[in-house]
């Protein structure tokens, strides 16, 4: 491996690119810069911080944050003494971050904000083993004792430096790579949180196998939106964009990504499928509203996309006349899609959650690749991933290199080498039940290898829905083809054990809103509109149409329209936006009995 650890890679830019800027984040109203050289020397101040209030080698740090540069200060300054970042998704409420706090047994905790702050403080006197508080940004008050900013801390850790000068490079010496250098929540969706312990070479062995087949420079520039909570943003839009050098720019939020795609301009994206059907949906509205000679040219254009870009994918020769056509197809269409992402993109990166086949499909036509992959978080977390040179839409890609991946009897697919996660913290038995004797982990996840080699998911081995007439169906291939429509923004599949499959399904408020003004239906809330004979059936219209693909038994005979979104808050979904299926079972019980009752 090329580096001895985490903080040798980041401590290591100060010398490879001194002045080139390492963050971008928006300060009122205008992009600022953060050089390598400014990052890795606050870095080390944190870390002498953290020294100054006696943190050393093996203890943990707790991170609640929205992605900012001082959750990747922190996280490198955690990993030059050795120290083990703890991150806690921002959204979660605080009898949850007092079981991950507790459970980690983290001696710090780091928040962003006074909300977060508030959160904390809340259940301060239920934390066992914490000791020391701080708080990113305080506002205009100083922040009252115990807690300390992020600010105070720098200084502290300056006036450590100034008598101990080598104390954290001598630190970061002694991290061996083996060593454990995060511990990472699974949200899960049942049961409480499990704490999957990863380490230096987890970490780095990941990147470099994954960025082995595909081209990084310290020229790109990363858009960051996901939550670096997220091991998938953590690996991908942290640490592979410090390997290489590259500039990793911080969305103001997630509602601001369009917006600072076309100020920031990145070349590559790492997002979960839904910012992509989002885009997609937004765009085919846009086709609709349109006049039909607009239409007609959008759909001819997507028609000679696809068929470049199917030539593309299997290698095949491009015949003059379709390349001249395709020329023409981006000067009309295409490019204004490329414009609304930046214009420099040179592939997105998907991963999280299934993408559906039909989108990738589309932002290929378009000229923007979308490469796939799959892992999780106890998988560091890439297992396989699309490339630019070998790629098949509706597959998760090739295994990168030098990760082992063997398909079980039952159609699980297991995985095994560096990447593999050490276990649970303090759970054995459940660590037990994941890596078996031999070293593989077992995903959960149920899937094929290809002809080709590529590897490509069914569904999750717990998901799999089993009819009363013994038919075996993968939900998430049906709610990808409904959630693929603008006017339904989530769904899930109910089934198992019943004669044929039902779903609630949350409709697009923004869609239904402006469909209803067109069509002069009056509502008083979201919850009134969703009641609306008229809007059931303009559902049920899109429910036929988009699953008419599907086998009989895999069809949507009955749904109920859900009368408010499923979130985080609520409770049914995840912090990493996977749906809480058993939540929503219990929350939707009478109205599923109804949709059986017959």
């Amino acid at each position: 491996m090329k580096y001895k650890n985490l903080a040798d890679m980041f401590f290591q830019k100060k010398i490879d690119y001194p002045e080139k800027t390492a963050y971008q984040y928006k300060k009122d109203g205008q992009w600022v810069s953060l050089t390598f050289t400014q990052a890795v020397d606050m870095a080390e101040k944190l870390a002498a911080g953290f020294a100054s209030l006696g943190v050393k080698s093996g203890d943990r740090i707790a991170l609640m944050s929205q992605n900012r540069y001082e959750w990747a200060i922190t996280d490198y300054a955690a990993q030059a003494l050795g120290a083990i970042l703890v991150p806690i998704y921002p959204s979660i409420m605080p009898d949850q971050v007092e079981y991950i706090i507790n459970d980690s047994e983290s001696v710090v905790i780091m928040v962003e904000d006074n909300y977060q702050r508030e959160k904390v403080d809340e259940i301060k006197k239920n934390l066992k083993i914490t000791k020391h508080f701080v708080i990113i940004d305080p506002g205009d008050e100083k922040p009252k004792e115990p807690w300390k900013s992020f600010d105070d801390m720098l200084k502290i850790g300056e006036e450590f430096l100034a008598e101990n000068p080598d104390y954290v490079k001598n630190s970061i010496d002694k991290v061996k790579i083996d060593d454990w250098a995060t511990i990472i929540y699974t949200s899960g969706t049942t049961g409480e949180p499990k704490g999957a312990i990863l380490t230096h070479k987890n970490f780095i062995s990941n990147v470099e196998n994954s960025t082995q087949n595909l081209k990084v420079t310290a020229e790109d520039t990363m858009l960051s939106f996901l939550p670096l909570s997220h091991v998938l943003e953590r690996m991908a839009g942290h640490y592979i964009s410090c390997y290489y050098g590259a500039t990793v720019a911080y969305a103001e939020s997630i509602d601001k990504v369009a917006d600072n795609m076309g100020e920031v301009k990145p070349t590559l994206m790492v997002s979960v499928p839904r910012l992509y059907e989002k885009i997609y949906a937004r765009v085919l509205e846009g086709v609709e509203a349109g006049s039909p000679i607009k239409q007609k040219i959008f759909y001819w254009a997507l028609k000679v996309g696809s068929e470049y870009i199917d030539k593309v994918m299997y290698h095949k020769p491009i015949p003059g006349s379709l390349q001249f056509k395709k020329n023409l197809a981006d000067k009309l269409v295409f490019s204004k899609l490329a414009e609304r992402v930046g214009g420099r993109i040179r592939f997105f990166i998907s991963g999280g959650a299934p993408l559906s086949k039909e989108i990738a499909e589309f932002f290929g036509a378009a000229g923007l690749i979308i490469l796939e992959g799959y892992g999780l978080t106890e998988t560091s977390p890439v297992i396989s991933i699309n490339l630019l040179e070998k790629f098949k839409f509706g597959t998760v890609g090739p295994v990168i290199p030098n990760v082992e991946v063997k398909i079980a009897e039952d159609g699980e697919i297991l995985t095994r080498g560096d990447h593999v996660m050490v276990g649970y913290y303090k759970k054995e038995e459940a660590t037990k039940e994941a890596i078996d004797e031999e070293g593989w982990f077992h995903t959960g996840d149920i899937g094929i290898i290809d002809d080709d080699g590529f590897l490509k998911i069914t569904d999750r081995k717990k998901n799999i829905i089993v009819t009363s007439g013994g038919k075996n169906i993968a939900p998430a291939r049906i709610e990808n083809a409904l959630t693929n429509s603008p006017v339904i923004e989530q769904a899930m599949v109910v089934g198992d054990k019943r004669k044929f499959c039902t779903a609630v399904i949350v409709g697009s408020q923004e869609y239904l809103e402006n469909w209803a003004k067109e069509n002069n239906i009056q509502y008083d809330s979201y919850e009134d509109l969703v009641s609306k004979p008229e809007v059931v059936e303009l559902v049920s219209n899109e429910v036929d149409k988009m699953t008419k693909h599907l086998a009989s038994y895999e069809t949507i005979k009955k749904f109920v329209l859900a009368k408010a979104p499923f979130t985080i808050e609520t409770g049914e979904l995840t912090p990493s936006l996977k749906v809480k299926r058993n939540v929503i079972l219990e929350r939707y019980a009478d109205e599923i009995e109804e949709m059986y009752n017959v």
